[in-house]
């Protein structure tokens, strides 16, 4: 996850390196890291439903390593972009394959932990990218002395990571796949599962949808907005974003956790779309200051602010998912999930960068608050659409009763 970062604090140089505008870079953080990605990585997670898990995932991180160095060595903006978006969909088809692995290796009263800590170590990876970034450059300088622009030198050399990640993969095991007794035949068939829970889809799309618009707004194209609005060096922003990245992430899952185990004893299931609306209503004055700000630490505060509320609204997503559907769908549906969320990921930094370029003349930062607000608000409103449905989020009626699970027991909240 760390080349996310790492590009991030690398735009600059990589759109002073090709010659672009705003809405092209916005365009490479949206739809070249997020949507073509994401779209490919549903077949993968289909395959991985039919062959060992371990070998796609093997697979995949081999992938990831070979990418990102041809993406290093692209001559042109259009090879780079098509070099982005293919290593984005080995890590976008990493993820929907863990999380489905981790109902297999986790007990139920342990599972909502065992997300949340895998949300930390992606939280972890994406926020070293960004703390190191400055010294991942200064490094490749050292390691390639052939004549070469620094930033594909990072790039080139975040790849060799790849190495010691494929050697450890070959030692760990492929967990056999717990099959429920609810989980018939027809459970395996994707289009019935959509046509009997099509509205707990759509719930679900329309609360998570909205709000990754207002993160992803923001997310991608803050460090080269920061850099713009107050002439911060590279090393001083991805330092502090870095920090935050961690901070707000991993900072936030022990509050999620918490906030879903005491609201859920009251209110069962609908705790969590209730806690997504929470976090989406915080964050509204932190985009709605964010163009005030005068100095950059006081940029840096609304973010850190902002990004803390919009982790805690997403980090219970993985289990609402897995809550909706079978274990005989799970890949593909945090895969196909994924995509569709993707969809209103893109438009985040495409609307940002396009509003910046087209009404705001290059005033970045105004135009990430500008894309955050309306999709904040959108993201409120399904969210206490939601709760009104107390059994939304989850695969049997029964489980939206507070403190009751589908057969008659004792659910995680009691």
């Amino acid at each position: 996850m760390s080349d996310r970062g790492l590009q991030s604090v690398l735009l600059g140089a990589i759109q002073t390196s090709f010659a672009v505008g705003d809405a092209t870079i916005g365009a490479l953080q949206g739809l070249a890291g997020i949507l073509v990605a994401s779209a490919i990585a549903v077949p993968i997670a289909r395959l991985s439903e039919r062959l060992s898990r371990k070998i796609v995932l093997i697979g995949l991180i081999a992938g990831w390593a070979m990418l990102m160095a041809l993406s290093a060595l692209a001559p042109n903006f259009p090879l780079f972009f098509i070099g982005r978006a293919a290593s984005g969909v080995t890590e976008f088809a990493m993820i929907p394959i863990v999380y489905s692995m981790i109902p297999d290796l986790s007990p139920e009263r342990h599972r909502v932990a065992a997300n949340l800590s895998f949300a930390a170590l992606m939280a972890a990876g994406a926020s070293a990218g960004y703390y190191f970034g400055e010294a991942i450059v200064g490094a490749a300088q050292w390691i390639f002395p052939m004549a070469m622009e620094p930033w594909r030198k990072a790039l080139l050399l975040l790849a060799l990571a790849g190495i010691p990640l494929l050697i450890a993969s070959l030692f760990t095991l492929d967990p056999r796949r717990s099959i429920a007794s609810s989980d018939t035949p027809d459970s395996a068939s994707l289009i019935l599962f959509l046509r009997a829970r099509w509205r707990a889809v759509g719930l679900f799309v329309g609360v998570a949808g909205s709000l990754m618009i207002a993160v992803q707004a923001l997310n991608p194209l803050i460090a080269l907005a920061l850099q713009r609005q107050f002439g911060a060096g590279m090393g001083v922003i991805g330092h502090a974003l870095g920090i935050i990245t961690l901070i707000t992430s991993i900072g936030c899952l022990p509050v999620a956790g918490f906030l879903d185990r005491a609201l859920g004893r009251r209110f069962g299931l609908a705790a969590r779309p209730m806690i997504m609306g929470g976090g989406a209503i915080g964050a509204l004055p932190c985009a709605l200051l964010l163009p005030m700000a005068t100095q950059v630490d006081g940029a840096l505060w609304l973010v850190a602010a902002f990004l803390f509320l919009t982790c805690t609204a997403n980090a219970l997503v993985p289990t609402m998912l897995q809550d909706l559907t079978p274990a005989t769908l799970r890949a593909r549906s945090f895969a196909i999930w994924s995509f569709v969320v993707s969809i209103f990921c893109a438009i985040g930094p495409l609307v940002a960068g396009a509003v910046s370029d087209m009404l705001l003349g290059g005033r970045l930062l105004s135009a990430i608050a500008a894309t955050a607000l309306p999709a904040l608000i959108l993201s409120s409103a399904c969210a206490i659409r939601s709760m009104r449905n107390r059994d939304s989020f989850s695969s049997s009626p029964d489980r939206g009763v507070a403190g009751r699970s589908p057969d008659g027991g004792v659910s995680p909240y009691r």
